[in-house]
């Protein structure tokens, strides 16, 4: 379903990563680790057609991509309800009442999403990602905020819904997940020092 050969990225010009290769499957993960400032959010943005790479290619189905960052992407202002309409809407698609179970958000429909918790503004982001409807999903960290239950709660619909329903992700994270899904430690794909040929792209 996605197929990396010989990415090369930069951040704010600079290349970071060179010579990256992997293969996600569809029903399969790929967790991303390594040090702070190795490159993973870059290499996701790159993914996600957010910046453009420097060299390689990235293969995977037109219009079945989507990225989530550490940002909650939601609308302080509108409710629970609201927010995951408005994002439904924009992707064409229905707001379905098992995401709200999913993501412990039932209780929470009518409630301003400003008035939420750290935890449950995070909820609120990744239940974004059940209501799109998108199958190669690139997240960055997604469960910052989460406390134990909830990150076991995603894990739970990243296996049993997401990837079992033959979508797939690459998830850059420091935590266990308690998912069966192989790792790629990017240290190995640092760009040299000196690496010359970066973009002029502002990183954002």
């Amino acid at each position: 379903m996605l197929q990396v050969r010989n990415l090369r990225c930069a951040r704010g010009g600079v290349p970071v990563l060179d010579h990256v290769s992997f293969d996600v499957l569809a029903g399969e993960a790929l967790i991303l680790r390594g040090p702070n400032g190795v490159g993973k959010t870059t290499l996701l943005r790159t993914l996600a057609g957010l910046q453009p790479a420097l060299d390689g290619t990235i293969d995977y189905p037109e219009g079945t991509g989507a990225y989530a960052s550490h940002a909650d992407g939601i609308k302080t202002a509108l409710t629970v309800t609201e927010n995951l309409t408005f994002w439904a809407q924009v992707y064409g698609r229905d707001v379905h009442d098992s995401v709200y179970d999913t993501f412990d958000l039932d209780s929470l429909r009518g409630r301003a999403a400003g008035t939420l918790s750290a935890g449950q503004k995070r909820r609120l982001g990744l239940a974004r990602l059940g209501v799109i409807g998108r199958n190669v999903l690139f997240l960055d960290e997604p469960t910052v905020s989460l406390d134990g239950f909830s990150v076991r709660m995603f894990a739970d619909w990243m296996r049993d819904t997401h990837l079992a329903q033959g979508g797939c992700a690459v998830i850059a994270t420091h935590i266990d997940l308690g998912l069966e899904a192989p790792t790629l430690d990017l240290t190995p794909f640092v760009a040299a020092y000196d690496a010359g040929g970066g973009s002029d792209e502002a990183f954002l």
